[in-house]
């Protein structure tokens, strides 16, 4: 028996495929479209038997429902999730036979979420390994805020009694989480993707705490803010998101289709690199580099009941956006501006700009548009920090500003946000806080 990794580092999602031994395989928490899941099945001349959600996702869109579909494979999920999709539901403590030596069995682990389960892969009686979905983590726990700021006690008090019953399970057992390094799902922990029960034991801070108010104290202190896309795809996933068998195909656009659907509230997602834009780009585009991150700041920042007209240059990968974009729940997927920016500038319209600069070139107020905990450890003096899912609706002040964040990608998303809402005294910053350190020489400020 086996257990294969994937990762998803744009959204800190890991999924699973399982060799059960007997020539069958299981799939954990499928993203959307498992595309190198299946290949691997089938590289392996395995049948796809069994596949696996944890909970009722929040931070993307289940591929269990359609991958059974196209399959034959039995859908397992907790019937606390009350899935309206065909499934196989499962109740705490049940064993479910899943190879001629393995079973599982589900495990409630409320608190992540309210219908939250573990699986814990069992072969010839010995436990194997534990699929800890998003309650124990690499170096943490999954944060309990995704159902309401109401909850998060409640449910972090429901983590901590959940979490005590792996303290059963042998140490040496493997843990497989789904969420990781760079999911909003998790509060701050570890890089690494898999650990051991007794790893965890021994370094996570979170999971060693034994007295249950300290444990909900420290837990909720950490949470940091999240995609407001979280708020829908539970729903999404329990009544059953729409199937694709294959990535759509983005269609090619005219000047005059982009103005079309902008005049009917559609918006413009430039996703070429930061430079592309700054120098040219349709007016009041929002610009979001098609990188791996490219999915969550689009679920955050563009409403889903708005069509998407996409920037493009000739060498991205249209099927990676098209992917991310239906990962988090955005199908309005009209296509893309054909022939680009070029296209946009041959047809006479207006092309905007917004200078990207060194810290040399730096002027007015600096909006640092990082996340509070990235910022708390080292920004430039006198920034102000306003996150770049908070920027459209905070006002911002008067004046010349530059937009920064680590790197340059986020900080021309926020601007682009500014200049579409009517300013034309923004700039950008080439990098990050390091690199206004190193020119100038000074130190960075940091704060609780």
């Amino acid at each position: 028996m086996r257990v294969h990794e994937f990762v998803d580092e744009g959204l800190g999602h890991s999924s699973y495929v399982i060799d059960l031994g007997d020539g069958t395989a299981a799939v954990v928490d499928p993203p959307r479209f498992p595309i190198a899941q299946e290949r691997l099945v089938t590289a392996l001349g395995l049948r796809l038997a069994w596949t696996l959600d944890t909970h009722s996702h929040a931070d993307y869109v289940t591929g269990s429902p359609a991958l059974a579909a196209r399959s034959g494979a039995t859908f397992i999920a907790p019937a606390a999730s009350r899935l309206e999709t065909p499934h196989r539901a499962v109740t705490d403590r049940e064993h479910v036979r899943v190879g001629d030596a393995a079973e599982l069995v589900a495990l409630a682990t409320p608190g992540h979420t309210p219908d939250h389960h573990a699986y814990l892969l069992v072969e010839n009686g010995t436990p194997v390994a534990l699929f800890s979905g998003g309650s124990l983590m690499v170096g943490t726990v999954g944060r309990t805020d995704l159902c309401g700021p109401d909850l998060a006690v409640p449910l972090a008090h429901e983590m901590f009694v959940a979490l005590r019953r792996f303290d059963e399970l042998p140490g040496a057992l493997p843990v497989y989480p789904t969420h990781g390094a760079g999911s909003f799902c998790s509060a701050p922990g570890a890089s690494q993707r898999t650990s051991t029960l007794d790893h965890e034991r021994n370094t996570n801070p979170l999971f060693s705490i034994i007295d249950e108010d300290e444990f909900v104290d420290r837990l909720v202190a950490g949470f940091g803010t999240f995609p407001s896309y979280f708020a829908r795809l539970p729903e999404l996933n329990r009544r059953g998101p729409t199937r694709y068998d294959t990535l759509p195909k983005l269609a090619a656009l005219g000047a005059d289709d982009v103005d079309r659907h902008v005049a009917a509230g559609g918006v413009v997602v430039d996703a070429r690199p930061v430079a592309a834009f700054s120098a040219g780009h349709v007016p009041g585009s929002l610009s979001n580099t098609l990188r791996p991150v490219f999915a969550s700041w689009l679920g955050w920042l563009v409403g889903p009941n708005r069509p998407l007209v996409f920037v493009l240059d000739d060498g991205q990968d249209r099927n990676d956006l098209v992917r991310q974009c239906l990962d988090v729940g955005q199908e309005l997927i009209i296509g893309e501006l054909a022939g680009g920016i070029g296209a946009w500038s041959k047809s006479g319209r207006t092309i905007g700009s917004i200078p990207l600069v060194d810290p040399a070139g730096m002027i007015g107020q600096v909006i640092d548009v990082r996340q509070v905990n990235e910022y708390a450890t080292g920004h430039v003096p006198g920034s102000v920090n306003i996150e770049l899912g908070a920027i459209s609706g905070t006002a911002v002040t008067s004046g010349p500003v530059t937009v920064m964040c680590g790197h340059g990608e986020r900080a021309m998303t926020g601007a682009s946000i500014l200049a579409a809402a009517g300013r034309d005294d923004v700039l950008v910053l080439d990098g990050g806080p390091d690199t206004w350190s190193a020119a100038t020489g000074q130190a960075l400020e940091t704060s609780q």
